[in-house]
């Protein structure tokens, strides 16, 4: 199981996990990590949180459309945003490169 796997079962009408949500949405399991990770940046920042996600992945406005909706709502995307931002500096992507390192027993 993914750390966003975890993440996404503590939000509210989320998906089973992140395997799941990317089948519900056509793209590869490691695409929907990376754009929900985005999803979650992107929602911090000045602007429409999806238009600014899509120019961060690449994938188009209706498919990250539908991975917020598949995982609640913008409203979910703070709490998102929040549970792996731990050092708070506003960058959820550097806190989920320390998860992975954790799990396999590098620091």
């Amino acid at each position: 199981m993914s750390i966003l796997d975890g993440i996404l079962k503590s939000i509210g009408g989320a998906p089973d996990d992140v395997k799941n949500l990317a089948e519900k949405v056509g793209i590869d399991p490691a695409m929907a990590e990376k754009a929900i990770a985005a999803l979650g940046k992107s929602h911090q920042e000045d602007g429409d949180t999806v238009e600014l996600a899509a120019a961060k992945t690449g994938l188009g406005a209706g498919t990250l459309k539908q991975i917020v909706d598949q995982i609640g709502g913008e409203g979910s995307l703070s709490s998102f945003a929040s549970m792996i931002d731990k050092d708070g500096d506003g960058n959820p992507l550097d806190d989920l490169a320390g998860m992975a390192k954790g799990l396999f027993g590098k620091k």
